[in-house]
């Protein structure tokens, strides 16, 4: 399981395709996030759980900073299977983020799920959909928090051309794939060869 999750991040930590991946899900395809403005940030962080601390990793997290200043902090979380408790994990993440401002800082870090699936995601989007409120008299107290989910194999035409980077490519797999059973992969040139090859083979469990 290490090694595939190795291979899945190998692509989205290039700065081009990160930036890329970014400003599609979250500008529109608007080039906002340059890679040149991209810090590789330190992945893992530690929680205290049943009196013991234990170590959460991220995917691929990085800093957008410009002029020196922190604009946020972003992280890519890579998912070929539905998981109900991701909201859980996504709410750890991003509170290590917040926890580690305390020093100094004061930026929004933000959190995208890439999720590989042919099958749509399932129900749990939320952190409420997660949880079962027996008493229903907690809720009003409750503050929500919900995931950024991007479901890969069902991006529109619009959405898979508005990537510059290699990581088009894989949209376009993704998409194709479940759409079209005589599917051919493009031609069309990659950068990135060896990451874009791994990342389709990780998590598609396929040599291609």
């Amino acid at each position: 399981m290490r090694d595939k999750d190795m291979t899945e991040k190998i692509l989205e930590a290039y700065d081009d395709v990160f930036a890329d991946i970014v400003n599609v899900f979250l500008f529109g395809g608007e080039q906002v996030v340059k890679e040149e403005d991209l810090e590789d940030a330190s992945p893992l962080s530690m929680y205290k759980a049943d009196g013991e601390l234990h170590e959460q990793e991220r995917d691929v997290s990085k800093f957008w900073r410009r002029e020196n200043i922190t604009l946020s902090l972003i992280g890519l979380e890579n998912q070929s299977k539905y998981e109900r408790d991701m909201p859980l994990r996504i709410i750890g993440y991003d509170g290590a983020g917040y926890r580690a401002q305390l020093l100094g800082g004061g930026y929004p870090v933000i959190s995208l799920v890439l999720y590989f699936g042919e099958r749509p995601w399932g129900r749990v989007r939320t952190l409420r959909d997660a949880l079962d409120f027996r008493d229903g008299r907690l809720a009003p107290f409750f503050h929500d928090y919900g995931i950024n989910l991007f479901e890969i194999a069902y991006l529109t035409d619009e959405q898979i051309a508005m990537f510059k980077s290699d990581f088009r490519l894989v949209a376009e797999f993704f998409t194709k794939s479940r759409t079209d059973p005589g599917y051919i992969p493009s031609q069309a040139e990659i950068g990135h060869v060896d990451a874009v090859l791994k990342l389709l083979s990780a998590v598609t469990g396929d040599d291609v």
